[in-house]
C-alpha cells in the first residue's frame, strides 16, 4: 500500500465523573482520531491518546501532534508498505514519541485488515471471541462513597478492582474494600506517589492484594527491585516499560512481576507483539491498560487482549464506564464481565458521524500524496 493522505480530527468526550489520581484530576478526554488513507481509497483509523499534560509521561497530545507532521509523516511518504510490521521499523529513526508512533502504526494495521478482508485479531494467534475485563478507580472523597462505586462494578459483573492510591489515602479504602469483597481480584495503583514513603507501601503487604502498580517513580527501577524483594505482593510496573527491552531490563534486575502493557505507551502493536514475547520469556505476567481511549482505541485493545497469552483482566471497561456517548456505532459492553471482541475488518468498528459532529472539534488534512504527471 501507499498511503494517499492523512486526516485529523481533534475530538474530546466527557466524563461521566472526575477521575483523581495520585497526579491530578481528569473530567473529560481529549484525544484525536488520524484517518490514513490508500491509493485504493480504504481508510484506517488510529487514536492519539496522550494526555494535555505531561503527567503520566513526558509525552503530550500537543508534542505528539508536532512529532507526527514533522517527524513521522516525512518517514511514510511514498513508502510501499506490504505489513503494518513495516512501519515500526520505519519509525525506529525517531526517539521515543510512541504515543505519536501508536497512533500512525495501528491506523496502518486497521487499514492493512480491511484492505485484506480480515480482523485485525486474526493476525494474532489463538484469540477468543470475549474477555474478561476490570475496571479502574479513582481516588474519592470518602470510603462511603467508594464502596458504593465497588458494589455497583461488582454487580455488573467486573472481575478485577484496580484502586488508585496516594499516601494517606490507601490502607482505609484498600482494607474496606477486602473485607467486604474478601474474594475479589483488588490491586492498587500509585503512579510514582510512593518514592519518598516507600516504607508506606509496605504497610499493603498484608492486604491480600494481587499487585501493586508502579508504587515509586519512572525509571527507579533499583528501587523497585529492593521493595520487590521485601514484599510478597507483587509489583506491577506501567510507566516505565516502553519497549522490549524495557521487559529484560525489569527482569534482570527483579524490578517486577508483573507488567501492565499499554499499547499506545510502546508505539503500537508491533512493539507490544514483542513485549509479550519477552514477557513469556521472563515469566512476567502481563495484562492489558488502558488510557481512557474513545471506542476506536478499545476496540483495538479488545482484539489485542483477546489473545490467549493474557489471563489477567485489563482495564478494559465497558464505554460506558467512563463515558456518556462514543464516537463509534457500537460502543463496548457488558455482559456478564466481559466484552465481546470486535471481528469485522480491521478494527471492527464504524465512525458515527453524528457523534464526530458533536464531538469532534475539528477536522484537518496533514497530508496528501503528490501524483507525478505519470500517474
Amino acid at each position: 500500500m501507499k498511503i494517499e493522505k492523512i486526516e485529523r480530527i481533534a475530538c474530546r468526550l466527557p466524563l461521566k465523573q472526575p477521575f483523581v489520581t495520585s497526579y491530578g484530576q481528569l473530567t473529560e478526554k481529549a484525544f484525536d482520531l488520524y484517518l490514513v488513507t490508500a491509493e485504493d481509497g480504504t481508510v484506517g483509523i488510529g487514536e492519539l491518546v496522550a494526555f494535555e499534560q505531561p503527567d503520566y509521561i513526558e509525552e503530550t497530545l500537543f508534542s505528539a501532534r508536532q512529532v507526527i507532521e514533522t517527524a513521522l509523516i516525512p518517514l511514510l511518504i511514498d513508502q510501499e508498505i506490504e505489513h503494518p510490521q513495516e512501519v515500526w521499523q520505519l519509525f525506529q529513526t525517531v526517539q521515543g514519541n510512541y504515543m505519536a508512533k501508536s497512533a500512525l502504526e495501528t491506523a496502518i494495521w486497521d487499514l492493512y485488515g480491511k484492505q485484506t478482508h480480515q480482523s485485525v485479531k486474526e493476525l494474532y494467534t489463538a484469540t477468543r471471541p470475549s474477555v474478561a475485563v476490570g475496571v479502574s478507580i479513582g481516588i474519592q472523597d470518602s470510603v462511603e462513597k467508594l464502596m458504593a462505586l465497588v458494589a455497583a462494578y461488582v454487580a455488573q459483573g467486573y472481575q478485577r478492582i484496580k484502586l488508585k492510591i496516594k499516601p494517606g489515602q490507601d490502607m482505609a479504602p484498600l482494607r474496606a474494600i477486602r473485607q467486604a469483597f474478601p474474594e475479589l481480584l483488588l490491586m492498587a495503583d500509585a503512579n510514582g506517589a510512593y518514592q519518598s514513603e516507600p516504607e508506606r507501601i509496605l504497610a499493603l503487604d498484608d492486604l491480600g492484594l494481587v499487585m501493586i502498580e508502579q508504587p515509586l517513580k519512572v525509571r527507579d527501577l533499583v528501587g523497585h527491585s529492593q521493595l520487590q524483594r521485601q514484599m510478597k505482593t507483587p509489583l506491577c510496573l506501567d510507566e516505565d516499560i516502553r519497549t522490549a527491552e524495557d521487559v529484560d531490563t525489569v527482569a534482570a534486575l527483579d524490578s517486577c512481576r508483573a507488567i501492565n502493557l499499554k499499547i499506545p505507551r510502546v508505539g503500537g502493536i508491533t512493539e507490544a507483539l514483542r513485549i509479550l514475547d519477552r514477557c513469556q520469556t521472563h515469566g512476567l505476567l502481563v495484562w492489558l491498560g488502558g488510557m481512557f481511549e474513545s471506542g476506536v482505541g478499545r476496540a483495538m485493545n479488545l482484539q489485542f487482549a483477546s489473545q490467549d497469552i493474557f489471563h489477567f483482566p485489563g482495564d478494559l471497561s465497558a464505554s460506558d464506564r467512563y463515558f456518556y456517548d462514543d464516537v463509534i456505532t457500537q460502543p463496548a459492553t457488558l455482559h456478564k464481565g466481559k466484552l465481546l471482541v470486535p471481528d469485522g475488518e480491521g478494527f471492527g468498528i464504524t465512525l458515527a458521524e453524528t457523534k464526530l459532529s458533536q464531538y469532534g472539534q475539528s477536522k484537518e488534512r496533514i497530508y496528501s500524496r503528490k501524483r507525478s504527471a505519470k500517474e
